[in-house]
Order: C-alpha cells, then sequence, then structure tokens
C-alpha cells in the first residue's frame, strides 16, 4: 500500500434488486476497505432514470443493512450531481476534445460496436445530439490486482465514445470517473464486465488531470444459460433471512475458506470473519464463476 488512506467504494445501480452476483462485489469491497482500516463509500448510480426500478433503492439499502454493511459518510446519488457533470461535457465540449453526434442507432448497426468516426469533424450543434469524447490512436494499459494485465487499443477497439446520450442522459464512463475523483477514492473493487470499461476511464483521468485509482476486477457469477446474475435477468432478490449463509456462499466464491459453522452465526459475525481473514490473492483469476458450483 502507499501512503494515502484507503478509500474504497461500492455503487449499484438501482435497475433491480441485490441479488447474489451483486453481493460478491459488495463483499469484496467492504472487505478490501475494511481489512486496511480503510473508508468503504456507498454510492447510488441512478443515472438511467427509465431502467430505474421503482423502489429498487430503498430494498438495495435495506439489503445492505440486512447483511451488515456499513458505510462511511452520507449515500451520493448521481442524480444530484448533473450540473458538475454537464459542466464539465460543456468544457471538454468548448476546448475541441468531445463534439456532437447525429447518428442513430441504424446508421452503426455493422460497426461491431467500435465508432467509425462519421461525425468527428461534422460541427455539429451540441443540442438535439449525442456528445462523443475523442479518443487518440493510443493503447492503455493497466495492471488489475485480480485479472493481471488489461490492455486495449481505444481508437482501433472503442472508437470515440459517448459521454452524454442524444436523450440527455449522462454516460456512466463521464461520471464514474468524475465522482471516484471527487469522493478520494484510491480503490476500485468490482465486476469483470467492467474489466474492458477501465481503458476508457484511464484516458479520461489522463485527460483532466485526475488520479488513477488502483483496480480489481472480481469474476462475475453466471447463470447456466452464460448470462450473468444480474438486473436485466430479474435475478431473485437476496432473502433477508439467508444472510449469513449467503455471506459464507459469497466468501467462498471469492476464495476465501470460512469455517462451515460460521454459517450458523450472525451476518456481522460473518463479515467480522471476512475482516479478519481477508486475502484477495485468493480470488479466482477468472472472469466468471458458474452459479452452480457455488452451491
Amino acid at each position: 500500500m502507499n501512503d494515502t488512506p484507503y478509500i474504497g467504494r461500492f455503487a449499484p445501480t438501482p435497475s433491480g434488486y441485490l441479488h447474489f452476483g451483486s453481493l460478491v462485489a459488495a463483499l469484496a469491497s467492504y472487505l478490501d476497505a475494511r481489512s486496511v482500516g480503510g473508508l468503504w463509500l456507498l454510492r447510488m448510480e441512478d443515472l438511467d432514470p427509465p431502467r430505474e426500478m421503482p423502489g429498487a433503492q430503498d430494498a438495495i439499502l435495506r439489503s445492505l443493512e440486512t447483511y451488515g454493511f456499513e458505510w462511511d459518510g452520507a449515500l451520493v446519488r448521481q442524480s444530484e450531481r448533473h450540473a458538475e457533470y454537464a459542466a464539465l461535457i460543456q468544457r471538454l465540449f468548448a476546448q475541441g476534445l468531445a463534439y456532437a453526434c447525429t447518428c442513430s442507432r441504424k446508421q452503426l448497426e455493422g460497426t461491431g460496436g467500435i465508432y467509425p468516426g462519421t461525425c468527428r469533424n461534422a460541427g455539429h450543434p451540441d443540442h438535439d445530439a449525442a456528445i462523443r469524447l475523442r479518443v487518440p490512436e493510443l493503447e492503455y494499459r493497466f495492471t488489475d490486482r485480480v485479472q493481471g494485465e488489461f490492455r486495449q487499443h481505444l481508437g482501433r477497439e472503442v472508437g470515440d465514445f459517448v459521454i452524454r446520450r442524444r436523450d440527455g442522459l449522462f454516460a456512466y464512463q463521464l461520471a464514474v470517473v468524475l465522482d471516484d475523483a471527487w469522493q478520494g477514492v484510491t480503490d476500485v473493487v468490482r465486476g469483470a464486465d467492467l474489466l474492458d470499461s477501465t481503458p476508457r476511464q484511464l484516458y479520461l483521468q489522463e485527460l483532466l488531470g485526475l488520479p488513477q485509482p488502483r483496480y480489481l476486477h472480481v469474476p462475475l457469477v453466471i447463470q447456466p444459460d452464460g448470462h450473468k446474475l444480474g438486473k436485466s435477468y430479474r435475478s431473485p432478490p437476496l432473502p433477508a433471512d439467508q444472510a449469513p449463509p449467503l455471506l459464507v456462499r459469497a466468501l467462498r466464491a471469492l476464495g476465501q475458506q470460512p469455517p462451515a459453522e460460521l454459517a450458523d452465526g450472525t451476518p456481522r459475525e460473518v463479515l467480522a470473519w471476512g475482516i479478519a481473514h481477508w486475502d484477495a490473492s485468493r480470488i479466482p483469476r477468472s472472469r466468471t464463476l458458474a452459479e452452480a458450483q457455488l452451491r
């Protein structure tokens, strides 16, 4: 560790309930912070109201409390940070680092998700358009604490990416970088589905002169059909009466070796054991874990 105090965070999206996959990610970030006496912040990534499930925010907070998690400071909601995102986009647009894009989804079919630069030099006004960030023809790389070295050429593999959608909603990539820096986050612990997003975030950090946190991406828990346990697949909420055994199961998913009798304890007892015995080097070095193997 360096001399900077550890500040971690958990940042759920309220498009559904917390499920077992979310629990694994929350537990990893919590134990990684608490095992070194660090802070653990909670941020609600409520950037997309049309996808938000009514009551999900309260249900997420209730689940975290039932499962024994305690966060530091006040809950931050991204929906309360729109002015900061808008000001940054305006600045990037004025500096020519971002531009307006009027391409429809149909126009972008067949591009493999890599933006071909159609509107890059078109000079469209910034209303009724998506705003894209110009990316350099450079490879970005970092060493993940679990997944090892990851590299991605932004120009060839991503293209200029959206930082504000055409409907006016702000993009995750921009908000997460701004908020992690604003909250002083030193360590990002999250699911491996976001590994691919990290080079875009590294570029934004570099562009804005922000510090780069350390990254740890935990394996995603997947269903038999290969889909991740996720809100879009209506994964069941975490049952309130099953907190200790499910926390023990999540510890095992993270490669930890809790004693079987811990499942008969309280959530706080399971978390206390996890904090005392946390060893991030035991986390499986894979992108996915089959849910069926964790029962």
